[in-house]
């Protein structure tokens, strides 16, 4: 910030205040007591208290005021968002580097491993969905935002990466570029992808499954019929508190068409998908396969020609809910022919919370990828 422009901030620090203060003084003023009352148990205090923030709700009005300055002067929000141009709302985990973050990869890349060979040990498949970063695949409406030197190609070595460890991994960002003219692919104000995004990746995933991890067992006929169309504020816009005070500064809604997808020879919609137990398909992932508002697993269900059951979370990354699903009754008793594992580029630098699990089974599954690769060397 040039001293200019933090001697205007600082201008308008104390101006709101004052007025703040100014406003603050109708609360106190209209204040009347009750008729009855006693100094001693606390009521009065509690009384004012309730009236006051009624008259003068200080926190909320305090937020949007710094959050409209912020982001008129300085076209920023909250920590967790970075605003581009256009209206377009980007994740700062796209952006800002990690702390620890090359350790932080090459923990992830040797759990990843070991996943693959847990799932080798009972003759299931890994298909690796790396989801690219909304600022890689939309950099028109990044601005005058910078990408961390951390992860600026950090979608390309995650890929070699993964590849070089015989791990499937179809590019998915070389096929969403060639698609951009379709269709918006990302949602403007959402971190998330949009259905035909989602759709077009499950497509990109068929292709690879039926090219080189064919399925056992008959394919299934689903189809995919549009529901409804809804505004949709993303979940980049709580980075921006703006409301209710400076509503009208909010960037404009992103506009869902959502879809739902069902077995064609069934009219009762989505309960019929899992009325066979020997399901051919598992997906896990994160929020990109779990919300139902993008329909990636109903996508996946079409293109594929197969069922499968989900076991996407929210809020959890991608490598906590595999973990949880390997360890699963579900995994142990009816193991499937193949896992889709639908991975944000964005989380191979971060740390991930492993309390939950036993601790000697994480560092097996570390270990035995590095004697992989060890013996990988000494091979060559």
């Amino acid at each position: 910030m040039t001293r200019p422009l933090r001697k205007l901030y600082v201008a308008l620090f104390l101006g709101v205040l004052t007025l703040l203060l100014l406003w603050s003084m109708r609360g106190i003023l209209s204040y009347q007591a009750p008729n009855q009352f006693s100094v001693l148990d606390g009521n009065l205090a509690t009384n004012f208290e309730s009236h006051y923030d009624k008259q003068f709700p200080i926190k909320q009005i305090g937020t949007n005021v710094w959050a409209a300055l912020d982001y008129v002067l300085f076209n920023e929000g909250r920590p967790g968002v970075v605003i581009g141009k256009h209206d377009w709302l980007y994740s700062d985990e796209e952006f800002n580097p990690v702390a620890d973050g090359q350790q932080h990869q090459r923990d992830n890349l040797a759990l990843i491993q070991g996943v693959r060979d847990q799932l080798a040990q009972r003759n299931v498949l890994l298909l690796l969905a790396i989801v690219p970063a909304k600022s890689r695949l939309y950099p028109e409406h990044v601005g005058d935002n910078r990408i961390s030197s951390q992860l600026v190609d950090l979608y390309q070595r995650f890929h070699s990466k993964v590849r070089s460890a015989d791990i499937a991994a179809p590019d998915l960002l070389a096929s969403l570029q060639a698609e951009k003219s379709s269709g918006q692919l990302f949602l403007r104000t959402d971190t998330h992808w949009t259905p035909l995004g989602a759709d077009l990746v499950a497509r990109q995933l068929s292709e690879t499954v039926k090219r080189s991890l064919a399925l056992d067992g008959e394919a299934q006929a689903f189809v995919t019929e549009a529901t409804k169309q809804k505004p949709l504020l993303g979940d980049l816009t709580s980075f921006l508190p703006l409301a209710p005070l400076f509503e009208q500064l909010m960037p404009e809604p992103d506009q869902l068409q959502q879809y739902q997808t069902r077995l064609a020879d069934e009219a009762g919609g989505s309960d019929a998908l899992f009325a066979d137990s020997d399901i051919p398909v598992a997906l896990v992932g994160t929020s990109y396969s779990a919300n139902p508002n993008w329909n990636f697993a109903g996508a996946l269900r079409q293109h594929l020609q197969r069922d499968l059951s989900n076991h996407a979370e929210d809020g959890q990354g991608p490598i906590v809910p595999m973990l949880k699903y390997l360890k699963s009754d579900e995994f142990a008793n009816a193991p499937p022919q193949l896992v889709i594992w639908e991975f944000p580029e964005r989380y191979l630098p971060m740390a991930n919370d492993l309390g939950d699990f036993d601790p000697d089974w994480i560092a097996e599954l570390k270990s035995n990828s590095s004697k992989q690769r060890l013996a990988s060397r000494n091979s060559h």
